[in-house]
């Protein structure tokens, strides 16, 4: 237990030295991507080699360690999660790529005994070497400030968080600080919510603060339902102590004394790393009663929500919490005046929790300094889709699509066209080419009629289907609507109707005025912020993409994806009449004769595509 700072900063000076004696480190991916690779089963091997060569191992960092070492490491997601399962070796800076547990032995005799590099696990990208990690394309267009530790720290050690810095904001905030310049400090930084509308956290700092309350509370909403969204997720795994020095420093400021996480029950990993990170920072003395040997008391509780989307809206989350189904209330009055148990409520994301730290200590003028006019800062996205580097990357505010998608993407798989990228989520819109050099920060994007949200960037290439990719997302929000207001309870529902009509190849122009008048009324009346954003993707894709409807209601796909358009035939001039074809198809539409030109009954087929694979002499056709 540390009872006060000087306690602390000893402690530092120690596990820094600690530290210091592993000569080498090796970090083992442990994110949830890469242990679905085998990244544990690696880890293992490691260990058991190492032991079995007589190499002093260290899986734990320990106070005054009598010799030299090596780290072994299960950190947080590396980012790169297209080349997992990764291994990142210290002091070298290299990373290992797409690692399996047969590369183990040749990684410990080479590079652990003899620091050698393994070349083949390094990355390569048009015949070039990249051995060191930040010499790589994906990272080295990024800026990395919330995703700073993720993947070079053991994620679930509270000593190493401490040796690199750990809680010296927390520190700064108790002794050098008092409420007012805390909360000046964030204003100041110009530090805007992470999870969706960007709302300057300053603000809601402040109105908690000078209001007079018996109880107040932190809430950090780590509910992230966007598909495609994971970044909240890593840093959860990969840096909780972060997350939580972020609340603590809000609670001195605010004069709250109780936190709560909101996490996902998908999230397995996160919470049981929350948890962790939650002990020991309570064995520590850095979370409880009187912390640091001052009169400020804090306590940190785990809520794991049933995995419902709107419970990303606020005030539906705080109904989760208190026991009640997850439904979102009218506003006013506001969650910073009556939120949590009907108390003065701080309501953050997890990243913006994770900037607060850097900006104590840092200072606000050094934030600023940091993205672009009225949105300081970096922001994690999650990068997926029809892109070459699928991952979790961080980029300053107001760094454009382009520099996004080509110099850390590596642009659209197999060299096609880029096309669109969906941007926020269900929530968010569509952008395009003419987007390309469009800065992304909150202001920009609202002017084209998307939004940032929780930061997932799905990429799609020439041969996507954008009335699909509406559908897709609206099928999602009617799925996740809550019921409770009619606007978005039975809108999202006509809406995803027309979309499936269209689709199958039976909608009619005048459905695509329906759905105009619908996402009107929707945004215009629904109760959340999640139903009126909800027609976004469908108003951004018949904003630029408005002759795709056209073309599925004249009859065709341009894009040749969607089912219900297309037409399965066979040539007669290549069809040999063997019936293999026939024999495939499973509710009998090919009909024919042997040796004869078979043909395909269009009334029956389903467009299975059975037929098209079986044939030997390529002669049935999709269009």
């Amino acid at each position: 237990m540390i009872k006060n700072r000087q306690e602390l900063d000893i402690l530092r000076e120690a596990l820094k030295k600690a530290l210091d004696k592993q000569t080498k480190k090796v970090l083992v991916c442990a994110g949830t991507g890469c242990i679905a690779g085998g990244s544990l089963l690696i880890y293992d091997r490691l260990k058991e080699l190492m032991a079995e060569k007589g190499i002093n191992c260290t899986v734990e960092l320990q106070v005054d360690p009598h010799d030299d070492s090596v780290g072994l490491k299960k950190s947080g997601c590396h980012g790169f999660c297209e080349m997992g399962p990764l291994l990142r070796i210290e002091p070298f800076g290299w990373l290992y790529t797409k690692v399996q547990l047969e590369d183990c032995e040749e990684i410990v005799e080479k590079t652990i005994m003899n620091d050698e590099l393994v070349e083949r696990l390094a990355y390569k990208k048009n015949g070039q070497v990249y051995p060191k990690q930040e010499e790589i394309p994906f990272y080295k267009s990024q800026t990395r400030v919330v995703l700073d530790l993720c993947g070079h720290v053991d994620a679930d050690s509270i000593d190493e968080y401490i040796a690199l810095g750990g809680y010296t904001a927390l520190e700064k905030a108790l002794f050098d600080m008092d409420g007012d310049q805390i909360v000046k400090e964030i204003k100041d930084s110009g530090l805007r919510g992470r999870g969706g509308a960007g709302f300057p956290a300053g603000i809601k700092w402040e109105t908690v603060r000078k209001l007079e309350s018996d109880k107040k509370y932190i809430l950090c909403n780590g509910d992230e339902g966007d598909p495609g969204a994971f970044m909240d997720r890593s840093i959860m795994e990969g840096d909780p102590h972060r997350v939580i020095e972020g609340m603590l420093i809000a609670g001195v400021a605010t004069g709250a004394n109780d936190g709560y996480i909101y996490v996902r029950a998908e999230y397995p990993m996160a919470v049981a790393r929350l948890k962790n990170a939650i002990k020991q920072a309570e064995e520590k003395g850095l979370l409880g009663d009187n912390i640091l040997g001052t009169d400020f008391s804090f306590r940190v509780h785990i809520n794991r929500g049933a995995g419902a989307f709107v419970c990303g809206e606020e005030t539906a989350l705080i109904a989760s919490i208190e026991g009640e189904r997850g439904f979102p209330r009218v506003r006013p009055p506001l969650t910073v005046v009556k939120g949590l148990f009907g108390k003065p409520t701080v309501p953050n994301n997890v990243e913006t929790y994770a900037n607060v730290a850097d900006i104590i200590n840092k200072g606000s003028a050094w934030y600023k300094n940091i993205g672009s006019e009225g949105t300081s800062g970096t922001k994690a996205f999650a990068l997926t889709g029809n892109i070459e580097n699928t991952g979790l990357i961080e980029v300053p505010m107001g760094a454009t699509l382009r520099e996004i998608i080509y110099d850390i993407g590596g642009g659209c798989r197999g060299g096609a066209d880029f096309k669109a990228v969906q941007i926020g989520g269900p929530s968010g819109g569509c952008l395009t080419k003419e987007h390309l050099d469009l800065p992304l920060d909150f202001d920009s994007l609202r002017s084209v009629g998307a939004i940032i949200g929780s930061g997932g960037l799905v990429v799609m290439d020439e041969h996507t289907c954008m009335v699909e990719v509406a559908r897709f997302f609206m099928n999602f929000t009617q799925n996740e609507s809550c019921g409770k207001c009619v606007p978005c309870r039975e809108g999202t529902k006509r809406m995803l109707e027309i979309l499936e009509r269209i689709v199958a190849g039976q909608g009619k122009m005048e459905d695509l005025d329906t759905l105009e008048e619908l996402a009107d009324m929707i945004m215009s009346t629904a109760l959340c912020g999640l139903g009126k954003t909800a027609p976004n993707p469908v108003c951004s894709t018949l904003k630029y993409f408005r002759d795709e409807y056209v073309a599925h209601i004249n009859g065709t796909c341009p894009a040749g994806t969607c089912k219900g358009l297309m037409k399965i035939t066979i040539d007669p001039e290549l069809c040999k009449g063997c019936s293999k074809c026939a024999r495939t198809c499973p509710v009998n539409a090919i009909e024919g004769k042997i040796k004869e030109p078979y043909t395909i009954n269009q009334e029956k087929c389903i467009k299975c595509g059975a037929c098209v694979d079986s044939c030997p002499f390529k002669a049935i056709k999709e269009g």
